[in-house]
This record gives C-alpha cells, structure tokens and sequence, in this order.
C-alpha cells in the first residue's frame, strides 16, 4: 500500500472475509493509512458510500476462488461485487493473481483467467505477471507487486 501511496495512487482497501479476518487486528492502521473505511461487506441499502469513484480497480493478491467466482459473476463476496460491477461501469482493471501450481491446473482457473481477459480486464499472469509456485513453497516477499503497480499506473496515465 505505501508503495501504491508512494507513487501517487489513492488506495481504498476492499478485503474478502478472510483476508478481513486475517487481518482485522490492522483495520484501524489499515484505515488510518488510506484514509477510507476498510470494506469486506456490502453496503446496507440507502447507506451512502464511503469509498471516491474509482479511476481503477485493482485487485490483488487475487486468489483462485476470486478469479473464479469473478469470471462468473457468483458476487456473494463484496470484492467480487466491486469488480462485477466495475465491468459494467466501464472502469478499468488489473488483476494479478497469486496460485499455486496445483490450482493453476484446475481447468476452471484457465477459463476463469480467460473470461475476465475477455472482459477486458488486464490478467498479470504467466510470463508478464505472477507465475504460480509448487504448493507449499510460496514467496509471499517475491509477489511482483512492482508489475502490479506500473500496470496500475500505466493505466491511470492512459485515462
């Protein structure tokens, strides 16, 4: 996030509940950091929305089950919400997924990468993004967050 804040980028934080789990101990810093209410739930109806009109969205660590349940537009998950909607917003995104080897097997995963392409969505996976690792040998330090972020920024300065 500071890395994103560092290059000019207004950060609001979206979470699925289980990273909204993992990181509930660091809501209010996380909060504190970005200047806006972390969000992993959706609104109630008639609520206003606490989050500015994005110019982009931009999602990850994007997990298997996101990369699937967005391609599909199964939108349980407030996150896949917001990037559902997005496509039919005309906002643009990057994705950059981080699976490990024995997902990126599974035949959906492949369909799932390929429909949001479809959708437009810039998918960093593969030899221009995030290439999976053997199951249990992740690098959380080695996640290319600088091909994330130019990827963001070029599409910013494109707007």
């Amino acid at each position: 996030m500071a890395d994103a804040q560092a290059r000019g980028l207004e950060v609001c934080l979206g979470l699925t509940p289980t990273a909204a789990h993992w990181l509930e101990p660091q809501t209010a810093e996380l909060e504190r950091l970005t200047g806006h209410r972390v969000r992993s739930a959706y609104k109630l109806p008639g609520e206003p929305d606490v989050w500015p009109k994005a110019d982009v969205i931009a999602v990850a660590p994007t997990t298997f089950n996101t990369v699937n349940a967005w391609a599909l537009g199964l939108t349980r998950d407030f996150v896949v919400g917001v990037v559902a909607g997005g496509i039919g917003k005309g906002i643009p995104m990057v994705a950059m997924p981080c699976v490990n080897a024995a997902y990126a097997q599974h035949p959906q995963f492949e369909r799932g990468v390929a429909e949001l392409r479809r959708m437009r969505v810039r998918v960093l996976y593969g030899d221009d993004g995030f290439v999976p690792n053997p199951p249990g040998q992740g690098k959380p330090q080695e996640y290319p967050w600088h091909l994330f972020l130019g990827a963001v920024e070029e599409i910013v300065a494109a707007r």
